[in-house]
């Protein structure tokens, strides 16, 4: 079995779609994937509803200006405050393309391993609570553990 890792950095809509598209296409050719997100990607993996956690100032205000999981992303390019992610998603539901919440529990399904960075969780002032079921939680030797083992590092 091949291994692959993609390191999701970015919490842009269409560079989160493309590291789901890959992962899932890994997923479905028998290929063990593993997804470490860090910094503004933890924002992929945040609830969507508010979740009640005691936070410090700065960690409250982070948490204000950052979008809130897969539904909420903006483009990388021509975002126009939002208009460009909605007409995006417009096209993609024209087309039968899967919305990345679809793509994300379409990984789930098939095995994806899914790791928050610890490290940047405590700098951005995410908890665990905030974050989707189904994950796991580790700091950079984990993935450099996959990665070490891997045929294929991405790094979106």
């Amino acid at each position: 079995m091949a291994k692959k890792t993609i390191i999701v950095f970015s919490n842009d809509l269409d560079k989160v779609m493309a590291a789901f598209i890959i992962a899932n296409g890994a997923l479905a050719m028998g290929d063990e994937v593993t997804l470490f997100f860090t910094f503004w990607g933890l924002n992929v993996l945040r609830k969507e509803e508010s979740v009640p956690v005691k936070k410090g100032f700065l960690e409250k205000m982070f948490g204000w200006m950052m979008p809130r999981g897969a539904g909420r992303l903006g483009l990388s390019k021509m975002n126009f405050g939002g208009l460009g992610a909605k007409m995006m998603q417009h096209m993609m539901k024209q087309k039968n393309v899967n919305t990345l919440p679809e793509l994300i529990q379409s990984a789930q399904a098939l095995g994806v391993n899914i790791v928050a960075c610890t490290m940047s969780m405590d700098v951005m002032g995410i908890t665990k609570e905030e974050l989707i079921e189904g994950i796991d939680f580790a700091g950079v030797a984990t993935y450099l553990g996959h990665a070490d083992e891997a045929n294929v590092n991405l790094f979106i």
